[in-house]
């Protein structure tokens, strides 16, 4: 168990020159290596063992203090959260796995639904009530079960991206106009093994994918991309991700990424993807540390003054004290306590 103290520890393993090459742009035998706290922990989901799994931060662009977490629950509830990390909302029956979320539609990647092949439901969120309202469930060619959005830069059109344990990743157009949803299925390709975690960056154009027992992949974001790609990093000793690759996100000038087999979160330039080092969640005096993480989440808008240059969110394996203990949770990390290290 790593110190609740925050510290900046140095890395102090020795590689030669080809092996800083492999290891990425910008690679360093000295990376930071940090512990920070939280400051809020959400109330723990209504279903006990493996159960909650991915968030996703819904920024009220009015009245930013009015922000919400949208997060799963994989055994049957999709929860909005209020920044204090009290419940605001329970959807009992959603299955989904993952969740993401742009402008006002959030989707769910439920892989039980449509008889275990599949699909997203599709919601939006109501600024003035920070409630969900079910506007469609769409049935996906692959059994969805990792997901991420996208806001083209260039069309304005929205976009989601399935992805299954089997390796495969589907891309869906959705326009919604009132209460209707048009989904079209745009891009379809296999990306190896099991997948998850991916996150759709509109600041430039890529969308990371992360391949369990592999690495993150970078491929293009529009649905005319292809499936040329590149590493951004590996797990195991060529690169610096232990297994399995989980939540993938990104805020300010960071990339994130949730190294599940060691307990914390890569760090590395959302330009260049150079690896700038890790950072671990620990037990502090509001919440206990973030352990055997799937989904995460992070935005550098100011949330208010509980939040006010942004908000990490980590769902968290093994709910303890301090705290409130018992069933998974997610834990709220002001950005800053991140960021200030690299």
């Amino acid at each position: 168990m790593l110190s609740p103290t925050r510290r900046l520890r140095l890395l102090a393993v020795p590689l030669t020159a080809g092996a800083l090459t492999a290891l990425g742009p910008g690679a360093s035998a000295a990376a930071p290596d940090v512990d920070v706290t939280a400051t809020v922990e959400t109330a723990p989901v209504a279903h006990s063992g493996d159960a909650a799994d991915d968030p996703a931060i819904w920024v009220d662009k009015a009245a930013p203090a009015n922000s919400a977490v949208i997060a799963t629950d994989k055994k049957g509830a999709l929860n909005v959260y209020a920044l204090n990390g009290s419940l605001i909302q329970s959807i009992a029956g959603d299955y989904g796995n993952n969740v993401d979320v742009r402008d006002d539609i959030v989707i769910s990647a439920d892989d039980e639904a449509n008889d275990g092949d599949g699909a997203m439901h599709i919601y939006r969120i109501s600024a003035s009530t920070r409630r969900l309202t079910l506007l469609k469930t769409v049935n996906t060619e692959v059994t969805a079960h990792g997901i991420c959005m996208y806001k083209s830069p260039a069309t304005g059109k929205i976009y989601a991206y399935p992805n299954s344990t089997s390796g495969r990743l589907e891309q869906w157009e959705i326009a919604v106009s009132g209460s209707t949803v048009t989904a079209t299925s745009v891009r379809l390709f296999d990306a190896g093994t099991a997948v998850e975690g991916c996150y759709a960056d509109e600041t430039t154009g890529k969308l990371y994918l992360g391949e369990e027992d592999v690495g993150v992949w970078v491929y293009g974001a529009e649905p005319t991309a292809g499936t040329v790609r590149t590493k951004l990093d590996a797990t195991g000793s060529a690169g610096h991700i232990t297994a399995d690759v989980e939540g993938i996100t990104a805020a300010g000038t960071h990339l994130f990424v949730s190294s599940q087999g060691s307990n914390d979160y890569t760090v590395y330039d959302r330009g260049t993807g150079a690896y700038q080092g890790r950072f671990s969640v620990v037990n502090g005096t509001a919440a206990d540390d973030c352990e055997d993480t799937d989904g995460i989440d992070a935005t550098a808008s100011a949330l208010g003054t509980a939040f006010p240059k942004g908000l990490f969110v980590c769902q968290d394996g093994s709910n303890g004290a301090p705290g409130t203990s018992g069933n998974q949770n997610f834990k709220f990390v002001p950005l800053e306590r991140i960021t200030a290290s690299f």
